[in-house]
């Protein structure tokens, strides 16, 4: 149990590691799932702000989605709570406060999801490894894990 705690809180790094200064994109609906994932994932030369993965569209109402952050506080309780916090304290990683609106949906759920390729080829998650000395391990999480611990961020951020 120990093990999979400090594994699992690792895990939790890499979202709360894509801290920077980046706004985030503003939309207006919200899929079913949340997100619109494309055929492939960017080419190095792709839009920076959404990072290295297949999601190049994520829509996010303004409103909250309730039963979806409370799907994504499941998760964060489960994967990140052992390596971050919820304010801007860290632990192993940083805490997310504030994380949403310093990265896009797609960057932050092309991290969640691609967790090796953007620690290998995003400047902005090669800059963020630098800060944090500790590598998000891969949590093989879902497309809607991934999507609803977004919401899960953006109520901790204060959407309403």
């Amino acid at each position: 149990m120990k093990k999979f705690l400090i594994v699992s809180g690792l895990a939790a790094l890499f979202l709360a590691c894509g801290g920077g200064e980046e706004k985030k994109s503003e939309s207006a609906a919200s899929t079913p799932a949340g997100a619109e994932p494309a055929a492939s994932a960017p080419a190095s030369g792709g839009d920076a702000s959404k990072g290295i993965g297949k999601f190049t569209k994520v829509d996010v109402s303004p409103t909250l989605d309730v039963k979806m952050a409370e799907s994504g506080q499941t998760v964060f309780d489960v994967k990140c709570a052992a390596c971050h916090k919820l304010t801007d304290e860290r632990l192993v990683g940083p805490g997310w406060k504030g994380v949403t609106t310093r990265r896009t949906p797609e960057w932050i759920m092309n991290f969640a999801t691609n967790v090796d390729e953007m620690l290998a080829k995003d400047a902005d998650a090669q800059a963020q490894l630098e800060i944090c000395l500790v590598r998000m391990p891969n949590q093989n999480l879902t497309d809607d894990d991934a999507r609803h611990v977004l919401e899960f961020m953006r109520k901790n951020d204060g959407v309403k």
